[in-house]
């Protein structure tokens, strides 16, 4: 007998760019449920295949792949790092009808556009920005916030969401609220303005790339203020580029890290990742992605069809609390993820990331 032609899914990721170590550890984590899958005996009793597809992290790019992955035939997409990239690409599913889950994909609009085929594993900036608001007043006893982002649709989005509640609260004021440009280097300028407002909080909602070196800079012009990230500025990426010293005490607000997961499918995952490669995932987003392969194969397994519609149909109607690596799956009317945990996060002068107590 012929061996079953595979179902083939893709994975949609930054593998280059400024981006690649997240995109490196989301193709590890996927790799180890597709093969927990097929160890098991695939999908509709055919093996699973994924097709990678390299975003470098670039909106355009994003869209050119998505076109590879439609022309591909995949059955739906896994993807991807960063909201203005995802957007990109997700209209291009939209317009094809191709189921696409995103596993770092945080603001808002990307599920207020009425798009039937796109899912997400991790959460909104709204959840996020009201933690913060509400961390940087009652825990910092922050009086005076500055608010910087990198103009992204996800940096933009996530600092409007830190925003709406700190104005609504009236407990601090929000003494600067500016933006930075991405790839750039040097920040001295608009740090300089900053700090003429003395601020006692600083929450920067941009990626990591840029964060290591806002805060080295920070430091560096004597700017004392607590310096919180968003959740893209977490990984161990972020400590190398702002050096141990200076990263030591910084903040960052973040759904729990992978070695933070109390379920059990948690604690299997992370063993076998840390078998396979040494060391943990240093941030969520991963396996986030490796949730989202899980729900399309519980979806295509559950429907009994690789057809995107059934796909689709199933996503967003029979899906409920399903065991994910990350928790309970179930994806409301708009294709969000229910439920949020939000933690704040504190560099340790060893260079780890340990939840703030």
């Amino acid at each position: 007998m012929a061996a079953a032609e595979p179902i083939r899914i893709g994975l949609q990721a930054p593998i280059t760019g400024p981006w690649a170590y997240e995109g490196e550890m989301a193709r590890n984590c996927v790799q180890i449920v597709v093969d927990e899958v097929n160890k098991a005996g695939g999908l509709l009793g055919r093996p699973v295949e994924i097709v990678l597809g390299d975003d470098q992290g670039s909106p355009k790019q994003s869209a050119l792949v998505a076109q590879r992955m439609v022309s591909s035939k995949v059955a739906a997409v896994v993807g991807t790092y960063g909201s203005s990239v995802n957007d990109a690409g997700s209209v291009i599913y939209e317009r094809s009808g191709l189921v696409n889950i995103a596993y770092g994909s945080t603001a808002e609009k990307l599920t207020e556009q009425g798009r039937k085929y796109f899912f997400r594993t991790c959460f909104r900036d709204d959840r996020q920005g009201e933690f913060f608001a509400t961390f940087a007043v009652d825990k910092l006893k922050a009086k005076r916030v500055a608010i910087v982002h990198d103009n992204t649709t996800f940096g933009k989005g996530l600092a409007e969401a830190a925003r709406r509640p700190l104005l609504a609260q009236k407990k601090a004021e929000i003494v600067f609220y500016d933006a930075i440009t991405p790839g750039e280097r040097d920040f001295t300028a608009i740090l300089l303005n900053m700090g003429k407002q003395n601020p006692d909080v600083v929450y920067f909602t941009g990626y990591y790339s840029e964060a290591g070196l806002i805060i080295r800079q920070m430091r560096t012009l004597g700017i004392k203020a607590t310096f919180v990230g968003g959740n893209a500025a977490v990984n161990d990426e972020f400590v190398k580029i702002a050096g141990p010293n200076v990263a030591q005490g910084a903040l960052m607000t973040q759904e729990p890290l992978p070695t933070d997961l109390d379920y059990p499918q948690s604690k299997a995952f992370l063993a076998e990742y840390m078998r396979r490669h040494k060391e943990p995932p240093s941030s969520p987003w991963p396996v986030y992605a490796a949730d989202a392969f899980k729900a399309i194969a519980a979806a295509i397994q559950g429907s009994g069809s690789t057809d995107s519609k059934a796909i689709m149909n199933y996503l967003r109607n029979d899906l409920k609390d399903y065991p994910g690596i990350t928790g309970p799956i179930s994806f409301d009317a708009i294709g969000d993820r229910e439920g949020a945990i939000y933690l704040a996060y504190e560099v340790t002068t060893d260079g780890r990331f340990v939840p703030l107590q």
